[in-house]
């Protein structure tokens, strides 16, 4: 089965609020994001932001430069449709995040578990290219992973863990740690799942 495959399958029919990365609020990241001081008009992207809430939160704020990106049509879907008329606010991408090309450069990319899915040095490679290339010097990139003690898997898949230095040591070449966070994440069904939040400045 291919990655996009298995992510329309996950995604097909699904509740969000059932899935283990749902979050009510995605409270970690809009700090992170408010840490980074960027502007009402500077182009935000959630990479893998599926059918998560912090779009909603960020329009709330009054963020108006907003795209999301996800593997998953149904994922896109499940978001837009709880948006409602809110949804032609932002740019909704279909794609594949190691094979993208962005249309323009953004100030903040934002990513909670995408690249911990990235378990060979090939896509890993091709992200950080794409990350890179699309985040404008001075920008931020903000980064969730499963922690060192976090899950192994994910949805039925193998995951890449990091801590704040190994995940420094990935993006060495054009970011620079800013601050790094260790999360539990609470499932819905109660289980904890451990994070690493970490935020990076585009040199």
């Amino acid at each position: 089965m291919s990655t996009k495959s298995h992510w329309e399958k996950a995604w097909s029919g699904a509740d969000p609020k059932t899935k283990s990365w749902f979050q009510d609020e995605a409270r970690h990241s809009l700090e992170l994001i408010e840490a980074s001081a960027i502007a009402h008009d500077e182009a935000i992207i959630d990479v893998g932001g599926g059918a998560s809430s912090l779009v909603d939160a960020l329009l709330s704020q009054g963020h108006t430069n907003l795209s999301v990106l996800d593997i998953s049509e149904a994922a896109l879907q499940s978001a837009q449709d709880r948006l409602g008329a809110a949804a032609s606010s932002v740019k909704w991408l279909c794609a594949d995040a190691v094979s993208w090309t962005p249309a323009h450069p953004f100030r903040l990319w934002h990513d909670r578990a995408v690249f911990h899915f990235l378990t060979t040095t090939e896509d890993r490679a091709l992200y950080r290219a794409i990350a890179k290339a699309a985040i404008v010097p001075g920008g931020h990139m903000i980064m969730a992973t499963f922690a060192l003690d976090g899950p192994q898997k994910c949805s039925g898949l193998p995951v890449q863990r990091y801590g704040a230095q190994s995940l420094a040591d990935e993006f060495s070449d054009g970011f620079q740690l800013i601050e790094g966070i260790a999360v539990a994440h609470t499932t819905p069904g109660g289980a904890i799942q451990k994070f690493q939040y970490c935020r990076f400045l585009r040199s």
